[in-house]
């Protein structure tokens, strides 16, 4: 009986049906699994309860990110399958149990149940989730892809902004100790739960053939843009997945490392300044980190429309660079310096993401863009492991050698310098599709 509920067969969008409809949908559930970005307000309080090092308080972030890429992965030619609601049904399911398994390990003392809870079982809620609605969405506004994916994973970007203050109150009423964090877990799960399952009721897919009304493909397009279709298994076979694959890498690692560590960072670079920012505020930083990653999704994405896909990456990339060349620079003179910097860095991270769909699109068509989507996603699996290790590993190497304040921190972002600049050679060697990669007509 619920397998039939979640049919893809069963939500096919009646004649007349308003496409701006989805758009809310797949934002109901990117908005919930976008808490992840607020990790960071929960890394002190269980470094303190649980007596973590900043290294081992990253391990569920981390572990969640990875099992994004992997379920994403494996799980997307079951997504464009089935469907979305069946995606945003399961994503639902695992996104909140792993709250509610943390909530268990915090108030047990059982780290362990942590990770798990919430790096694996609610990783994969992420990574189901993430790509539930992105083959729909280019579906129903082929006219417009990037504005399209990019309202849906600017919802990702922007769930810090919400989790982000909102985790904040519920420690601050709760209490900081395992008590209070395994209650705000168990608040998180219930209250994301219901709001996940919005989108699961409201989610519509087109009708076979459908297109917008008044519009036509159009005749002549730019050179990177194929009218032809690729298959998820064919795509994997083309050097342009693969330097996509590194423009992703590259690019999430340099973001996701500022990110993860983003309340005790700017602690640090405040440190030798006239005005250190306190817990609160560094708090607010994250959420302000939110709101620059999201804006970023939908702007940056929606201008690739008319820029182009590769000219935007150029500035994502390019541009990422020389601002952590700035932080390098000039981000220990001043706090002012320092968040201008991250948050232009957080916009590039997130149109990185939002781009990244309509990108495929171009190079391969819509035939299987989900299922290729999900395989890509795999570099962000790795990104997430290496941002968070390099930025901590490095700061935890620097504080044991006596290092304080921005001095913690230098060698890593060389290191980001170094990866945006592989990413944006890798994004300069992005040519069109070979035709021997197309399917045929008659296999679509």
């Amino acid at each position: 009986m619920v397998a039939e509920l979640l049919d893809r067969s069963r939500i096919v969008a009646p004649a007349g049906w308003n496409r701006w409809l989805v758009p809310p949908a797949a934002l109901a559930v990117h908005l919930s699994i976008g808490q992840v970005y607020a990790w960071s307000v929960f890394k002190p309080p269980l470094e303190d309860a649980l007596g973590l090092s900043g290294t081992l308080s990253a391990l569920p972030f981390q572990l969640g990110i990875v099992m994004l890429g992997l379920s994403a992965a494996f799980g997307g030619t079951v997504v464009e399958r089935r469907g979305p609601r069946w995606a945003m049904a399961v994503s639902t399911l695992c996104f909140s149990a792993g709250f509610l398994l943390s909530a268990l390990g915090v108030a047990l003392g059982q780290y362990w149940l942590v990770v798990l809870g919430y790096g694996f079982v609610g990783g994969i809620g992420l990574g189901i989730g993430y790509i539930s609605p992105v083959s729909t969405l280019i579906k129903w506004f082929p006219d417009r892809p990037g504005m399209a994916t990019g309202i849906a994973i600017m919802g990702f970007g922007g769930g810090a902004l919400i989790a982000s203050p909102w985790s904040t109150q519920l420690l601050g009423s709760f209490g900081s100790d395992t008590g209070g964090i395994a209650l705000t877990f168990l608040v998180h799960g219930v209250v994301y739960a219901v709001f996940m399952s919005l989108g699961v009721v409201l989610v519509r897919v087109p009708p076979e053939g459908w297109r917008p009304a008044g519009w036509q493909p159009p005749e002549s397009t730019r050179a990177m843009i194929t009218k032809a279709e690729v298959s998820a298994g064919n795509a994997l076979r083309t050097p342009q997945f693969w330097l996509l694959w590194i423009v992703l890498c590259c690019n999430v690692t340099a973001g996701i490392g500022i990110l993860e560590k983003a309340a005790p960072m700017i602690v640090d670079f405040s440190a030798a300044g006239a005005a250190p920012v306190a817990a609160g505020a560094a708090a607010g930083f994250v959420a302000l980190l939110s709101l620059t990653n999201m804006a970023g999704r939908f702007a940056w994405s929606s201008t690739s429309d008319y820029l182009g896909r590769k000219n935007i990456y150029r500035l994502y990339l390019g541009g990422g660079a020389l601002l952590y060349l700035g932080i390098v620079a000039f981000g220990a003179s001043g706090v002012p310096v320092f968040v201008l910097c991250a948050m232009l860095i957080l916009s590039f991270y997130g149109g990185g993401f939002a781009t990244v769909p309509a990108y495929l699109k171009d190079l391969f068509g819509s035939f299987q863009v989900g299922a290729i989507h999900g395989r890509l996603l795999t570099a962000w699996s790795v990104a997430g492991v290496l941002g968070p290790l390099i930025v901590n590993a490095v700061a935890d190497a620097g504080e044991a050698a006596g290092a304080q304040g921005p001095g913690l921190y230098s060698t890593s972002l060389y290191i980001m310098i170094g990866l945006l600049v592989v990413g944006f050679v890798a994004n300069e060697f992005v040519r069109p599709v070979d035709p021997r990669f197309h399917e045929p007509e008659v296999s679509r």
